[in-house]
C-alpha cells in the first residue's frame, strides 16, 4: 500500500501522514487508531511492531491484548481504548489526591 493510499484509507491528509512517517509530527491516539484500522492491525500491535511499547506493566497489558490470537482487531481496539481510559482516569485521580495531600501539609 502506498503512502497516498494509506492516507486515503485512514482519512488523514497525505502531507500529515508523511510528516508522521518522517518523525516531524506525533499523531494523536485517534490518528494512530485510524492508521491501524487502515492497515487492519490493532493499535497495540502497531505500537509493538514500531517498538513504541516498553516494559512497564501498563504496556504489558497492551502487549497482551495485541498478542491475543482469539480476539478480533475491533475487540483489541475496544479493549485498548477502555484500558487507556481507566489509566487516564486513575492517573488524574492520583494526581488530584497528591495535590490535595500537599495542600494539607
Amino acid at each position: 500500500m502506498s503512502l497516498r493510499q494509506l492516507a486515503e484509507h485512514a482519512n488523514i491528509s497525505n502531507p500529515y501522514l508523511s510528516q508522521i512517517e518522517r518523525g516531524l509530527r506525533k499523531p494523536s491516539a485517534e490518528v494512530l487508531a485510524q492508521i491501524a484500522a487502515a492497515l487492519r492491525v490493532s493499535t497495540p500491535a502497531m505500537y509493538l511492531k514500531a517498538g513504541l511499547l516498553g516494559t512497564d506493566d501498563r504496556e504489558g497489558v497492551l502487549a497482551a491484548i495485541a498478542g491475543d490470537p482469539i480476539l478480533t482487531i475491533a475487540q483489541k481496539q475496544s479493549l485498548t481504548q477502555i484500558y487507556q481510559t481507566f489509566v487516564r482516569e486513575n492517573t488524574r485521580e492520583n494526581t488530584k489526591e497528591s495535590s490535595d495531600d500537599a495542600a494539607e501539609d
